[in-house]
């Protein structure tokens, strides 16, 4: 689950007197490179975690489009992205088959990010979760054109 905002506060100010990068994205999948950050970045980069980034396959059957597989370039810190990813295969590129599919696969997975709704944004953290690896997808199919 996420930091409380309260402690979140607090380790956020000894972090900064002691001159400590620090991070605590919520949800954790948000985590993404920050130029004043350079420790930080440089996870992200060289692990390849945090805000998921995927490429996509596609094939033509008839006339519909299918996700022939995925490709995880980043993932969620979590792993969420391999997983959905993976059950993309054989999807139709089809926006609400699309979606239906991301958020199954997506409520599927152990998501470290809570149901309860959270005070600072007012909505659940799994909800804003399955918003990033849905719009990951998204972003993958609008390179390749196919953005539905």
């Amino acid at each position: 689950n996420e930091v409380p905002s309260g402690l979140k506060k607090q380790l956020e100010s000894i972090c900064n007197e002691l001159n400590i990068e620090v991070a605590l994205p919520k949800p954790f999948c948000s985590l993404a490179e920050d130029a004043e950050k350079p420790t930080i970045s440089r996870l992200v980069t060289e692990l390849r975690i945090g805000y998921p980034e995927v490429e996509v396959v596609t094939s033509k059957r008839g006339k519909a489009e299918f996700i022939e597989y995925a490709i995880v370039r980043r993932s969620a810190p979590c792993g969420s992205t391999w997983y959905v990813a993976r059950k993309l295969r054989g999807v139709e590129v089809k926006k609400e088959l699309l979606y239906n599919a991301i958020a199954k696969a997506h409520h599927s997975y152990p998501c470290t990010a809570t149901m309860n709704v959270d005070p600072e944004v007012n909505e659940p953290i799994l909800h804003l979760a399955g918003f990033i690896i849905r719009g990951a997808i998204e972003k993958a199919l609008e390179k390749r054109n196919l953005s539905q």
